[in-house]
């Protein structure tokens, strides 16, 4: 059973967090010391260069021949489910929305797996807790945010398209009203044939080969499947030079979010409808479709019930990261982080004892 000293390990984890969040916050709206310029420059060093470093030496320290593929299978068939279901509402219904499917699936998907997850999962369940949820991160950042980070290239490019075909229309349209009308004139149509959707794949794909996080995650894996079939370290000197870096990542990300957070003109940037709607897909929805995957790949006993916890940990700091970097709701996922941590304690806790009884 999780005791009193177990919750205080956890609060002393999150706490540095909150530290970091009210210095980004006070640094604008008490000192006035940055400008909206230098909030994305922040957030892009921390996209671009601490949390590639960070997912590095996360990944590269991993052990791949000695995964649990079973428990990373329903995290899987968990994540297509959603995939699935969020398709279908973009593409067959009225409502649906391509840029909503991308955040409903980041609220849905994405945990706070090392900061809450392990010293949690390992109160409760022990040392398998902890590499199970170990493992979940690893899968996260090697496959599910690379997966995002696809999404979100390709709704950037995509929208540039867009934008793009609006001017050129425009401007046909204002040559033409501004044209000559003699009689004799011929009217000139320029036909505006807008990029195939295979080209703009491409161009998504060259951009995320290019992109730091995918080829740190690329690495790191690499060098773990090497690093653990032939028994060798990573020298001192290479270790010591990207541990400098990866360490300032969740402060980093904290800090920007108390920017943004200031910059805002409520405190509850996306209000209280879409806090509980981020509420809701995180600990919920969540939860509910890890259920289904891990039925579905026969997951019983600890191993389901640390597969059910874990997904309904508080949301990853880094996809409001992402968020802000490619304008996509930055205040619905800095909300869910900022609130979701908060209730997320109580919360699974209760989660815990529910299992433990119908165990």
């Amino acid at each position: 059973m999780i005791s009193w000293e177990d919750i205080y390990k956890v609060v002393t984890a999150m706490a540095p967090l909150c530290v970091a969040l009210v210095l980004g916050y006070a640094s604008v709206k008490w000192w006035h010391m940055f400008t909206p310029d230098q909030f994305h420059a922040i957030n892009r060093f921390n996209c671009f260069f601490i949390i590639p470093f960070f997912n590095f030496k996360f990944i590269s320290h991993i052990n791949p021949y000695k995964l649990n593929f079973l428990f990373l299978s329903a995290d899987v068939v968990a994540k297509c489910i959603i995939l699935i279901v969020l398709a279908i509402w973009a593409n067959c219904t009225r409502k649906g929305s391509y840029v909503w499917s991308i955040t409903t699936f980041s609220l849905c998907s994405f945990n706070n797996t090392l900061i809450v997850g392990v010293p949690l999962l390992k109160a409760m369940y022990g040392d398998l807790g902890e590499d199970l949820v170990v493992q979940s991160s690893t899968i996260q950042s090697l496959f599910w945010f690379i997966a995002l980070l696809f999404m979100l290239e390709l709704r950037r490019e995509w929208s540039t398209v867009d934008s793009n075909t609006i001017n050129e229309e425009l401007q046909d349209s204002r040559i033409e009203c501004g044209g000559d009308l003699d009689e004799n004139s011929t009217p000139v149509t320029t036909t505006i044939k807008p990029p195939s959707f295979w080209s703009i794949l491409k161009i998504v794909w060259v951009k995320l080969a290019k992109n730091p996080n995918f080829y740190g995650c690329l690495a790191g894996l690499i060098w773990a499947l090497l690093a653990s079939r032939w028994q060798f370290h990573m020298p001192e000197i290479i270790e010591g030079s990207i541990l400098i870096m990866s360490k300032a990542g969740a402060g980093v990300s904290m800090f920007s979010m108390g920017l943004f957070m200031a910059s805002q003109n409520k405190f509850i940037a996306c209000g209280a409808k879409m806090t509980l709607y981020g509420l809701l897909l995180r600990f919920v929805i969540g939860p509910a479709t890890v259920i289904i995957g891990s039925v579905a790949c026969g997951l019983h006993g600890d191993v389901l019930r640390i597969a059910i916890i874990q997904a309904a940990l508080p949301q990853a700091i880094a996809s409001f990261v992402y968020a802000q970097e490619y304008e996509l709701h930055p205040d619905i996922l800095s909300t869910a982080v900022i609130f979701g941590t908060i209730v997320s304690i109580p919360l699974l806790i209760a989660y815990y004892a529910l299992l433990e009884v119908t165990h």
